[in-house]
C-alpha cells in the first residue's frame, strides 16, 4: 500500500457551528465523511512538498487537477459532490503590482473546504486571523461570504485608484503637460490586467450568489449578492476607465499630429519664402561671361538688398493671405 503523503498546511482548522475555531493536524483527518459539528478549513501553499501528491491521492482527480494547474482563470463549478471555486485578489504584497491578480482555489463540500494559492491573499489572511481569534464564519457559506466580500473590496479599492490615476492622466492631457506617454501606458496595462480576471470573477460571484450551485441562508446570500452587485460595478468602472484612456491616448495623438502638422506647415512657408531667394542666389553664382554687376562695386549689396526684399515682400503676402 502506498504511504499516503502529509503536507505541511498553512493553518488548518475545525470550526464548529458557534464561531469557535480549533487548530487540528492534516494527518488523520477523514475527508470523505462530512463532519456533523461544523467544518474543516484546510489552506495550503501550492509550492508545499507532496501537496500535489496528497491532493491527487486524497481528493478526485478533476479536483486535484484543479487545484494545482499553474494557470486558472475564476470559475465556479459543480463537480464530484463538490464546489471547485477558483477566485482572483489583487497582490498586495510588498514590492508587489497589485494589478499582478493573485489565485485562491478552493474545493468545497458539505464539511470541508481546502483551498490553496501560490502567493500570500489578505482576504484569506483575514480569515485565518479570525480563527485564530475564535470568531471564524460559522458556516461554509459565511465562509465563502466573506472570502468573496474580502477579495472584492480590495479590488474595488485598486480600481478607485486607476479611476483617480486617469483623472489626472485628463487633466495634465488637457494642460499639454509632457511626458504622459509612459504614465498612460502603465494605467492602460494595470486596467487590461484587472479586466482579464474580473469579468470571469464576475460571472463566477453571480452564479454563487444565485444559491444553485451551492446553498445559502439568507445572510449570506444578501452578502453574495452585495459582493456580486460590487463586482459587477467594477467591471463597469474598469470599462468605462478602459474608454478615458483611450480617449487620453487620442488627444494626446491628435495633439502630436496637429503639432507636426503645424511644423511642416511652417517648414512648408518658409521653403516657399527662400525658394526664389534660393533661385537668384544660385542664378548670380555661376561663373559665366556677361554676369551684370561684376564689375561694380555696389553689386553685391543691390543683389543683398533686393533678395532681402524679395523676402519681405513675400512674407507680406503670406501675412495677408492668411497663410502665416
Amino acid at each position: 500500500m502506498t504511504k499516503q503523503a502529509i503536507p505541511d498546511a498553512l493553518c488548518a482548522f475545525h470550526i464548529r457551528p458557534t464561531g469557535e475555531a480549533k487548530e487540528v493536524p492534516v494527518a488523520g483527518l477523514d475527508l470523505t465523511t462530512a463532519s456533523t459539528d461544523g467544518y474543516h478549513w484546510l489552506h495550503f501553499d501550492l509550492d508545499t512538498l507532496e501537496f500535489e501528491t496528497w491532493a491527487a491521492q486524497m481528493l478526485p482527480m478533476t479536483v486535484a487537477k484543479a487545484l494545482v494547474q499553474s494557470e486558472t482563470r475564476p470559475r465556479c463549478d459543480q463537480t464530484d459532490g463538490g464546489l471547485i471555486l477558483n477566485l482572483r485578489g489583487v497582490n498586495l504584497n510588498p514590492g508587489a503590482d497589485p494589478d499582478d491578480m493573485v489565485s485562491v482555489r478552493l474545493w468545497v463540500t458539505r464539511g470541508l473546504i481546502i483551498s490553496a494559492r501560490m502567493r500570500k491573499i489578505w482576504a484569506v489572511d483575514d480569515i485565518r486571523r479570525q480563527c485564530e481569534t475564535g470568531k471564524a464564519p460559522a458556516t461554509i457559506s459565511a465562509f465563502l461570504a466573506e472570502l468573496t466580500y474580502g477579495l472584492t473590496k480590495r479590488i474595488e479599492t485598486v480600481s478607485l485608484d486607476l479611476v483617480e490615476t486617469t483623472d489626472e492622466l485628463e487633466e495634465n492631457s488637457l494642460a499639454q503637460t509632457r511626458g504622459l506617454s509612459a504614465d498612460l501606458a502603465a494605467a492602460r496595462q494595470s486596467v487590461i490586467k484587472l479586466r482579464r480576471f474580473v469579468r470571469p470573477q464576475t460571472a463566477a460571484i453571480n452564479e454563487l450568489a444565485d444559491g444553485k450551485v451551492w446553498s445559502l441562508d439568507a445572510a449570506c446570500a444578501a452578502l453574495l449578492r452585495e459582493t456580486a452587485n460590487r463586482t459587477l460595478r467594477i467591471m463597469e468602472e474598469l470599462d468605462a476607465t478602459v474608454d478615458r484612456l483611450q480617449a487620453v491616448q487620442d488627444h494626446l495623438e491628435m495633439q502630436h499630429t496637429s503639432a507636426l502638422g503645424r511644423n511642416s506647415y511652417v517648414l512648408s512657408v518658409v521653403a516657399a519664402i527662400f525658394l526664389p531667394l534660393g533661385f537668384l542666389t544660385g542664378l548670380f553664382g555661376i561663373n559665366v561671361g556677361g554676369m551684370p554687376g561684376v564689375a561694380s562695386e555696389y553689386g553685391f549689396w543691390i543683389v543683398s538688398l533686393g533678395s532681402a526684399f524679395i523676402g519681405v515682400l513675400l512674407f507680406a503676402v503670406f501675412r495677408l493671405s492668411k497663410w502665416l
